[in-house]
């Protein structure tokens, strides 16, 4: 998701984005330990999406 799609989210979904976004990533991580084959490109996007959602908040609560 973009970051400008991300501004008009309410801060409470973002919440709830980001967290899903944090669970899928263990997910992944464990696939990894277990040695399942998981595309790189998959980890990174989802760790630049945790960092957009983590981005977008600070910004809202920095304009509050």
């Amino acid at each position: 998701m973009k970051a400008s799609d991300m501004r008009g989210m309410e801060p409470a979904a973002i919440h709830a984005e980001l967290e899903k976004c944090r669970r899928q990533l263990m997910d992944m991580r464990f696939k990894v330990a277990l040695g399942e084959e998981v595309r790189p490109s998959l980890l990174r996007g989802l760790k630049r999406d945790i960092a957009r959602y983590q981005t977008v908040l600070r910004e809202k609560e920095g304009a509050a």
